[in-house]
C-alpha cells in the first residue's frame, strides 16, 4: 500500500477562506464540505483493514504467480493506490503485468487462472480482454491482466495505460487535492452521474482526479462546469489535441489519442453542468446525500398514464453482465424509435427499465393510430427521369388508391399505409431489426407487447416515478 493512503487532512478553515474568500456562502459551503467529508473519508481503522485486506492479496497473489513460472509483476492501481477512495465505495484494482513478448493468449489464460484461483462470487468481465472481478475477504476486487508498458505508445491492449494513470496522479494531484477529489466522487454520486460504466455513462474516477488536478478544487470545478458548452474541450498538456465527436473532452495526459471523458453521456453531461450551477447558487446536503426516491402509489401514476397513450415492449433479461447488456438495450430503444418514425409514428419519449428478470422499453407515441392512406410525394415535373421512374412504380401500384397526380409542379400520389397500427408495425418487424447480439435472442424468443393497466405494475413503479417526476434528484 502506498505511503500517500496514511492519512488525509480535512479541508481547513483557511483552505476553505482562500477558495470561497468572496463568495457570501462561504459559510454554508463550510459546513455543508465539512459534514460531507466527515462521511467519507476514510477513518484510521477502515484504513488500517484495507491496507489490511491489500497486502493478504498481494501475498496471495504472489503465491499463485510463482507456480506460473512466468515473470508477473503485481501492481496496485485505483483509487486504493492513489488515497483518493471514498469510505462507503472502497474497492481493491490490482494488475497482473505481463512482458510485451507475452501472447495474448498466455496473458490470458494465465490472468485469469490467478483471478478464479483467489476471488471469491466471482465473473468473467472483459475489456480489451477478459479479467476477473469478485470478492476478497469481502471486499469488491478486480484482478486484471495486462502488458507492463513505459509510455502509451507501448500498448498492446487498452487497459495497460491504467498502471500510467495511476502514476501520473500520485505524481501530480497533491495531498489537500485528495479531500477535493473525494468531495467531486461524492457530488457525482449524489446526483447520479459517478461511474464510467455503461449502466451509468458519467465520470470515472480517475476523471475526477485529472479535473482537481486541472482546477485545483473541487470548488474551481463547480466554477468552470457551469459554464462548460458542448464539445468542451479540456487538457493537461501542450501537445496535439485530438478530435472527438463527445459531449466533454479531456485528452489524457499519458495517451493524447484518448480522450478520457468518452464514456459520458449528453445527458449526465447536462446534469453536471445545471447541479454545479445549482450548488453554487443554493449550497445543499442533498446534492452529495440526495433524499431517496419515493415510488408513486399506482393510482397516481394511472392518472398520470390515463391521459397519455404509452406502449411497453418486454423482454427476458439475458444472462449477460451489465457492461454488455445496457448497450444493447440503449442501442433497442434507438433502433426502435427510428423504426417508428420511418413509418410516420412519432415517438415523444422513450426509455428502459432492467429488472433482475425483465427488460422494459417503454415507448410514448404521439399516437399509436395512424390514417389508413398517406399522401406520397414525389419528384418535380421537371425531373423527367425522376418523374417517370415514380410514374412507372406507382401507376396501378397495388398499394395506390388512385392513379398520381399533379399539384404544384410535383407529382404525388395517394396509398395505403403498410402499418397504420403501431403496435401490428412492431409485433410484426420487432424481430427483423438488429437490437444487440442478446437482445435479438430474447425478443426472437419471447416478447411482448403492454398496454394501459399491463404497464401498471409493482415492478415498474420507480420507472414511472422518475418518467413523470421531473425534479433533479437533489431537489427531492
Amino acid at each position: 500500500m502506498s505511503s500517500e493512503a496514511s492519512s488525509s487532512p480535512s479541508l481547513s478553515s483557511t483552505s476553505f477562506n482562500e477558495r470561497y474568500k468572496d463568495h457570501p456562502m462561504k459559510h454554508t459551503f463550510k459546513t455543508i464540505e465539512s459534514q460531507v467529508l466527515e462521511k467519507i473519508t476514510p477513518t484510521e481503522k477502515d484504513r488500517n483493514t484495507i491496507e489490511t485486506v491489500i497486502k493478504e492479496l498481494i501475498i496471495h497473489v504472489e503465491k499463485e504467480i510463482k507456480k506460473t513460472k512466468i515473470p508477473i509483476t503485481s501492481t496496485l492501481v485505483g483509487s486504493t493506490a492513489k488515497d483518493t477512495y471514498i469510505r462507503t465505495g472502497v474497492d481493491i484494482d490490482l494488475f497482473l503485468l505481463f512482458s510485451p513478448t507475452t501472447s495474448r493468449e498466455t496473458l490470458q489464460d494465465i490472468g485469469l487462472s490467478i483471478g478464479r484461483a483467489i476471488l471469491e462470487d466471482q465473473e468473467e468481465c472483459f475489456a480489451e480482454h477478459p479479467y476477473i472481478r469478485g470478492y476478497y475477504h469481502g471486499v469488491k476486487t478486480e484482478i486484471v491482466p495486462s502488458y507492463k508498458i513505459e509510455s502509451a505508445s507501448q500498448k498492446l491492449s487498452a487497459v495497460d495505460r491504467t498502471p500510467l494513470h495511476t502514476a501520473y496522479v500520485k505524481d501530480h494531484l497533491k495531498e489537500e487535492q485528495k479531500q477535493d477529489v473525494r468531495l467531486l466522487k461524492q457530488f457525482l454520486k449524489g446526483i447520479g452521474c459517478y461511474g464510467a460504466e455503461a449502466e451509468i455513462e458519467g465520470f470515472s474516477g480517475y476523471l475526477c482526479e485529472i479535473l482537481i488536478i486541472k482546477y485545483s478544487t473541487f470548488h474551481g470545478f463547480l466554477t468552470n462546469a457551469q459554464t462548460w458548452k458542448n464539445g468542451e474541450t479540456l487538457t493537461l498538456t501542450s501537445g496535439k489535441i485530438s478530435s472527438f465527436e463527445t459531449p466533454l473532452v479531456f485528452i489524457d495526459p499519458v495517451d493524447e489519442n484518448r480522450n478520457v471523458a468518452s464514456a459520458l453521456s449528453k445527458e449526465k453531461f447536462e446534469i453536471v453542468i445545471q447541479a454545479a450551477a445549482a450548488y453554487v447558487k443554493n449550497p445543499q446536503l442533498t446534492f452529495f446525500f440526495p433524499n431517496p426516491i419515493e415510488p408513486w402509489s399506482l393510482q397516481m401514476i394511472k392518472q398520470k398514464i390515463v391521459t397519455k397513450e404509452f406502449l411497453g415492449i418486454c423482454f427476458k433479461k439475458p444472462a449477460i453482465i451489465s457492461e454488455n447488456l445496457y448497450p444493447q438495450v440503449r442501442k433497442a430503444v434507438r433502433a426502435i424509435t427510428d423504426l417508428c418514425t420511418s413509418y410516420d409514428f412519432t415517438i415523444i419519449d422513450a426509455s428502459f427499465h432492467i429488472t433482475k428478470t425483465h427488460v422494459y422499453i417503454v415507448l410514448h407515441p404521439q399516437a399509436s393510430i395512424l390514417s389508413t392512406t398517406v399522401l406520397h410525394e414525389g419528384p418535380p415535373l421537371t425531373l423527367k427521369k425522376n418523374a417517370e421512374e415514380f410514374l412507372q412504380k406507382w401507376s396501378n401500384h397495388p398499394r395506390a388508391i388512385r392513379q398520381p397526380f399533379e399539384k404544384n409542379k410535383r407529382w404525388y400520389v395517394e396509398i395505403t399505409r403498410e402499418y397504420p397500427d403501431l403496435r401490428t408495425l412492431l409485433k410484426e418487424r420487432l424481430t427483423l431489426m438488429s437490437l444487440g447480439k442478446h437482445l435479438d435472442q430474447a425478443a426472437r424468443k419471447e416478447f411482448s407487447l403492454l398496454e394501459h393497466d399491463a404497464l401498471l405494475t409493482n415492478e415498474l413503479r420507480l420507472f414511472w416515478t422518475v418518467w413523470f417526476d421531473t425534479r433533479m434528484s437533489w431537489e427531492r
